[in-house]
């Protein structure tokens, strides 16, 4: 483990990222191949392989406890270490420094696997006293180098300017493999330490598609424009770009299991949906978006009129009409959403009160056969086989058109008048030009949905990157200018300096704060913003600082919901800032009249 946490150093002392690959490399090949597979675990981030559901369930807190207590440490002393270094590894590190104990120490020697092994038992140790105990002894063997990685890999915030793609590139060069060969190992096992140990062996290629185990999911580009979205690719596919959260669906042999963007399982937060997937006739992986749904709200715009070769004027070409009878329903903000979320038991009535569907966009993975390398196109036609014959409300693809006397294509929607089932096959549109865009857009965002996913008929499907492939057509729902009330340290590279700010909008003569934001500004103003508000703040809390109530932020987000954290009864989602307002005094800043109806807005 010295030797892992001395390469560890010398990767976070450069930014090169050819020279990091060359240490990890250097290091990989100068071990044993078990020692190096459970290594390059440890250099992604996580103390047990991505697809294994294993987890330490050791929080912050419980660390910060055993480093005091071995250190002997005051709260004061460890908050004052905290907020120099912003890192609760690097604080072990040097509290841990105390005289005398590195000689104790000097003769035991701990290996990867061993720590690997005592990682396993912490997991499995029931309770939180059982688990303090083991940590406790594994820290108190370490040296402070030792111990400030150990600490890093338990709270999964390395730090060293190390990604899994660049341990990637290191396995490929220790091993002599093609760095396509390794990714694809990794992505199909979700695991490094495996990958390692093919690579070694010189059989990538053996890899086989581990089900339950999520992929990366592939990233949309933003556009700025229908013109700019279409100066990529000429012919389009596209969706709505529903306002939910972005899920994988892993379908095998009656058993179902959804997982978040984030990898992480979500199946308990939506127990409807296992059943309505689990008669799906084949083994696959599904990529959607689980939305809150009205199954009682008609739709809008529930048919559009596209020419065939895309190039028809749109006022002749395109035309969209109310489809009064339409039952399907339709998509709820996020904020409905948001109640179901993080919970791992959701009962009847909240299934009742919230209702979700899972809107389906994309196949990956049928019966045996990886489809990601296929184009958009054909994914599309397999997904409307594979979705035949179910309980899936199916939405015919511009793959499966039928043809108008004029020689248009129509896509017709015809949803059942009871619908029951919970999962609903993406509507999908064509167009060719930005008038066919903004038609789209308008109608989407009619429907109460964001904007527009504009994609690339040939695309492949690249997980984990982002890419001009799919694009995603949004505006902005408003900006705000707020008031900034209280700071906080950053993390990373932004340690010592104050770039988390929380910010208010005006309430008659008081401040109700409504969110917090930390990007936007560059690296200049946030030195600067740091220096005024040391010289002026009201009351230090260590880690955060409430401040005098003069900085004026214009800030932008997606959507704005209802929420009992904030002073306000609002929240916004995604916020960032767009700019310092220097023009402002704190007296011009929204009020909460302004939020309300811009919320209403939104509703409507």
């Amino acid at each position: 483990m010295r030797k892992l946490a001395e390469i560890c150093e010398r990767v976070a002392a450069t930014s090169k990222k050819l020279e990091k690959i060359a240490l990890v490399a250097e290091y990989l090949t100068s071990n044993s191949v078990e020692e190096a597979a459970a290594a390059a675990v440890f250099l992604s981030g996580r103390a047990f392989p991505m697809w294994e559901e294993t987890t330490l369930q050791v929080g912050g807190t419980l660390l910060w406890r055993i480093v005091a207590e071995i250190s002997g440490k005051s709260q004061e002393e460890l908050t004052a270490a905290y907020r120099k270094l912003g890192d609760l590894g690097a604080v072990a590190s040097e509290v841990l420094r105390a005289p005398g104990r590195a000689g104790d120490l000097s003769v035991l020697e701990v290996s990867v696997r061993e720590v690997q092994e005592r990682f396993r038992q912490i997991a499995a140790a029931q309770g939180p006293s059982a688990k303090s105990a083991l940590v406790r002894d594994m820290l108190s063997r370490a040296t402070p180098a030792e111990a400030k990685y150990m600490v890093k890999i338990m709270t999964g915030d390395l730090r060293i300017g190390l990604k899994e793609s660049l341990v990637e590139g290191a396995i490929s060069r220790a091993f002599g493999a093609m760095l396509k060969d390794v990714q694809r190992a990794n992505m199909l096992l979700g695991d490094i330490g495996e990958t390692v140990r093919l690579a070694a062996a010189g059989r990538l290629g053996d890899a086989q598609m581990r089900l339950f185990h999520p992929l990366g999911f592939m990233l949309a580009s933003p556009a700025e424009s229908a013109v700019d979205a279409l100066s990529y690719f000429r012919d389009a596919l596209v969706e709505d770009k529903y306002d939910g959260i972005r899920a994988q669906a892993h379908c095998a042999g009656g058993e179902v299991r959804i997982f978040s963007r984030t990898r992480d399982e979500i199946t308990e937060s939506f127990p409807e949906l296992p059943d309505a997937l689990a008669g799906l006739p084949q083994d696959v992986i599904l990529d959607g978006e689980i939305v809150a749904w009205s199954y009682t709200e008609p739709d809008v715009e529930r048919e559009i009129v596209s020419p065939a070769s895309g190039r028809h004027p749109p006022e002749t070409g395109m035309e969209s009409r109310r489809d009064a009878g339409a039952t399907v329903g339709r998509a709820l903000p996020f904020s409905a959403l948001q109640q179901r979320l993080g919970r791992k038991k959701v009962s009847d009535e909240m299934i009742r009160r919230v209702p979700v569907a899972y809107l389906v966009f994309d196949v990956l993975f049928v019966g045996g056969e990886l489809l990601i390398d296929r184009p958009l196109r054909e994914r599309g036609q397999i997904l409307d086989k594979v979705l035949e014959g179910t309980n899936v409300d199916h939405h015919e693809s511009t793959e499966t058109q039928r043809k108008t006397k004029k020689g248009q294509t129509r896509f017709t929607f015809e949803p059942e008048e009871e619908p029951e089932t919970k999962v609903i096959r993406a509507p999908v549109y064509r167009a060719a030009s930005a008038q066919e865009l903004d038609a789209l857009f308008d109608a989407a965002q009619a429907r109460g949905n964001e904007g527009l996913m504009i994609k690339d008929p040939e695309s492949a499907y690249t997980p984990g990157r982002r890419g001009k492939s799919w694009l995603k057509l949004k505006r902005e729902l408003a900006t705000l200018d707020v008031v900034v009330t209280a700071v906080e340290y950053g993390h990373g590279k932004r340690i010592g300096v104050l770039s988390d700010y929380t910010f208010a909008v005006r309430d008659g003569d008081r401040l109700v704060n409504i969110g917090k934001a930390y990007s936007g500004l560059t690296d200049a103003e946030i030195s600067e913003m740091t220096q005024w508000f040391l010289e002026h703040t009201v009351e230090d809390r260590g880690f955060r600082r409430v401040v005098e109530p003069k900085i004026v932020l214009e800030v932008a987000f997606n959507n704005m919901m209802r929420s009992e954290r904030h002073e306000s009864g609002y929240a916004l989602r995604f916020p960032r800032i767009v700019r310092l307002r220097r023009d402002k005094l704190p007296e011009e800043a929204d009020t909460i009249e302004r939020v309300s109806e811009t919320y209403e807005k939104q509703g409507r």
